[in-house]
């Protein structure tokens, strides 16, 4: 085998068939949730999306917004990514997923609401926490994209590093100001700030209790998160 052919292996897609118990899953809601809905999807497939809200969270698998607010199919626009942060405003040729998601949202899906969500014991805070800190050296290496991404926080951490009390709680001080930090950058988008400028657009922020289940709004005048 020659070079360029063991190139070529390696970029065959080594993907394997669908975990069986995703497959049956998918099964379950096909025969029961998506028959009892057909009519909805084939109006959803036929008209496209209209969605009212778009909301930006976690990848923790522990958090769900879709069905922590009761949302149908074609309620929310959802981007998930590691600590639901929100980037700097960066117009460069470089990759930016939750950039493009915002743009379409405000541009073309014209949603009403954008809501970032926090939540308790998120562990790309924790991370971003322990890198800042000096705990976790190898996150602060160039080829770490946890470390990279969690860059993003670090203007938060350095408003929280300083503050007293145990590591539980600087983590949901970080996790909050995570939050604000993130709403601040949405504001850096001209498009998204012209469209608040103009009403047509309102940001919000959350951050939810795992544990208990309680969902805490950030309070604009108040600065502080409130209990709903």
């Amino acid at each position: 085998m020659t070079g360029s052919d063991d190139i070529k292996a390696a970029a065959k897609p080594s993907g394997a068939a669908l975990p069986s118990y995703l497959a049956d899953r998918y099964r379950a809601w096909r025969v029961n949730r998506f028959a009892e809905n057909a009519t909805w999807y084939a109006r959803l497939a036929q008209d496209g999306q209209r969605p009212r809200s778009m909301i930006i969270s976690c990848c923790d698998s522990r958090v769900d917004a879709v069905a922590m607010f009761g949302a149908e199919p074609g309620d929310l626009f959802v981007v998930r990514n590691v600590a639901n942060l929100i980037p700097p405003y960066s117009p460069d040729h470089n990759h930016h997923g939750t950039s493009a998601a915002i743009e379409y949202a405000v541009r073309a899906l014209k949603v009403a609401h954008i809501v970032v969500v926090g939540h308790s014991g998120c562990g790309g805070v924790a991370a971003c926490h322990d890198m800042c800190s000096g705990a976790a050296p190898e996150l602060d290496e160039g080829d770490s994209f946890v470390g990279r991404w969690m860059d993003i926080l670090r203007p938060a951490y350095e408003k929280v590093a300083e503050q007293g009390g145990s590591r539980e709680q600087k983590l949901e001080t970080l996790e909050q100001h995570g939050v604000r930090h993130s709403l601040e950058n949405l504001m850096g988008f001209p498009f998204v700030a012209e469209a608040v400028r103009d009403g047509l657009v309102s940001l919000h922020g959350a951050w939810m209790d795992i544990g208990s289940g309680k969902l805490h709004a950030l309070d604009p005048q108040a600065d502080m998160f409130r209990e709903v």
